[in-house]
């Protein structure tokens, strides 16, 4: 009711209605830890296509495992990929010494940086205080070029305000300096070409620039509390899955690191997807060594593991096939499940299909696959007509042996997915009333979300009351947890569990006589 009714007439008042919406979360963002020829090293770089791979770390370099990781994704209908970069010790930046004690850094650690080249001008008017730098990296052909630095104190563009514009280099030198001009090159020549019969160099050239040591796993793991190593994770808004790239393409992850991602995903509701260990060269030696497996604990149930390594075309080699750790493929393929059929399809079958693969490393028939399966172990297979696929759709807690609730993957993620949504989407009831007013609002708006998901085919049941339910009231909230300032919200949901195995039952009818 208005405040005061002073003259008679109609008032108008907007009262709040208690409708506030839960929209779903993003399911299909992949995380890539690894190493990479250049790119930032201080936080995830997002990226929504190959091309940005390409720009911001190099694109494929030779055995370079996150890399090919990457490239694999986009290829198989990955959409959004978040990319942490690890440099081992002892990686430097390159610098370009400009003389006077102006000096430039390349923009991330690599030998990368010794192709940068830079110039200074001073056109068109040399006022004495001014002038431009253009900066080239000639493995790319990329040129940057910033006009008007000034060099007075105070003044509005010096050059480290300048370069944060910047994807190639930053100032680490003193700003006061106007550098030296470069030389003018010969008529119609290329200024940033090299020098040719003696004559002076038209540029200044980086150096210094070094790719570090190998990665331990302390650089993998980083620290929680920098936000350093695969926590730089922590700095983005949401990832789904985590995909581990070793240094190289045949080498592998350092012991402990896999077991470190797992409890980060297991907080961050993501999945882990395990490439196979080096030693599961055949059926047998993998058989034996799934049981045996470091990352079977309770967190396991947010990892999935994948048999065998897939062989691709290698793009720096001719087309080539190589064995490529499957786990950037099958991220791609989960992405693009998800958005063809949703969260709670499970990524296999034969549409989940790889492409651009040859086929797997190893080919297995169907009883090699029986072994297999029963112990939690995802395989690739290759089919006529169909091509290579994955065959297998359960976590590493989907084990026969364990009858775990989260036997599948499609399941847990359904229920990961369900659980980011709540967490994000009943924020607003923080510090609310706790009283019935709120408990109907909160049922009707979890309600509406997971009916929504009913609708579109997400879990069992032919209606809703089969296939969920939201318990927000006075049962499950009772005075003395109100009194502590606990709200209580019950949701629950009936998966839909994949057919696995489907038996087609065939029995010969004999005819019937009428009497």
């Amino acid at each position: 009711m208005p405040a005061s009714l002073t003259y008679p007439g109609v008032y108008i008042e907007e009262v709040p209605s208690a409708v506030r919406t839960i929209v779903g979360v993003p399911t299909a963002i992949a995380a890539f830890v690894g190493s990479a020829a250049r790119g930032p090293t201080d936080a995830p770089a997002h990226l929504t296509s190959w091309a940005d791979f390409q720009r911001s770390f190099g694109g494929l370099t030779a055995d370079g495992a996150l890399g090919y990781a990457v490239f694999q994704y986009f290829q198989n209908g990955g959409g959004e990929a978040e990319v942490v970069r690890l440099t081992g010790a002892g990686a430097e930046a390159s610098t370009l010494d400009l003389g006077g004690g102006s000096e430039l850094t390349a923009s991330s650690a690599g030998t990368w940086g010794d192709g940068l080249r830079a110039r200074v001008d001073y056109g068109p008017v040399d006022d004495g205080e001014t002038y431009n730098l253009t900066v080239r990296d000639t493995a790319t052909g990329a040129t940057e070029r910033f006009t008007g630095i000034t060099t007075s104190a105070g003044s509005a563009r010096p050059v480290d305000k300048v370069l944060r514009s910047s994807a190639l280099v930053s100032s680490t030198g003193d700003n006061t300096v106007r550098p030296a001009a470069s030389a003018d090159p010969a008529p119609g020549k290329d200024p940033f070409a090299d020098p040719v019969g003696g004559a002076p160099a038209t540029y200044v050239q980086a150096s210094g620039g070094a790719a570090g040591a190998d990665l331990t796993a302390g650089d993998y793991t980083g620290s929680e509390a920098d936000k350093t190593g695969l926590y730089q994770l922590l700095k983005t808004d949401i990832f789904n899955m985590l995909v581990l790239a070793p240094q190289t393409v045949g080498g592998a992850v350092p012991d402990g690191v896999a077991a470190t991602a797992l409890e980060l995903c297991v907080d961050r509701r993501a999945i882990l997807l395990v490439d196979p260990p080096a030693a599961w060269d055949s059926v047998a030696n993998a058989a034996t060594g799934a049981p045996n497996h470091p990352l079977l604990g309770d967190s396991a149930r947010n990892a999935a593991i994948y048999f065998p390594n897939v062989l691709f075309a290698d793009p720096l080699d001719n087309g080539v096939p190589k064995a490529f750790p499957p786990s950037g493929a099958l991220a791609g393929v989960i992405a693009r499940t998800d958005g063809q059929r949703g969260v709670w399809k499970a990524p296999a079958g034969t549409d989940a299909s790889f492409s651009g693969a040859v086929g797997p490393s190893l080919e297995m028939n169907d009883l090699e696959n029986g072994r297999l399966n029963p112990i939690g172990v995802n395989c690739i297979r290759r089919f006529p007509l169909i091509g290579t696929v994955s065959w297998g759709a359960r976590t590493m807690r989907g084990a026969d042996s364990l009858a775990d609730q989260w036997k599948y993957l499609p399941v847990r993620r359904t229920a990961l997915f369900i659980e980011e949504s709540l967490f994000r989407g009943t924020k607003w009831v923080v510090f609310e009333p706790n009283d019935e007013p709120l408990w109907a609002s909160v049922r009707l708006n979890v309600g509406a979300f997971m009916n929504s998901l009913f609708r579109q085919g997400a879990f069992a049941g032919s209606t809703p009351r089969d296939a969920y339910l939201v318990q927000c009231d006075k049962d499950n909230n009772p005075q003395a947890e109100v009194d502590k300032g606990v709200l209580h919200i019950l949701v629950g949901f009936a998966p839909l569990k994949p057919a696995e195995f489907v038996v087609i039952e065939i029995e010969q009818l004999a005819g019937q006589l009428q009497v």
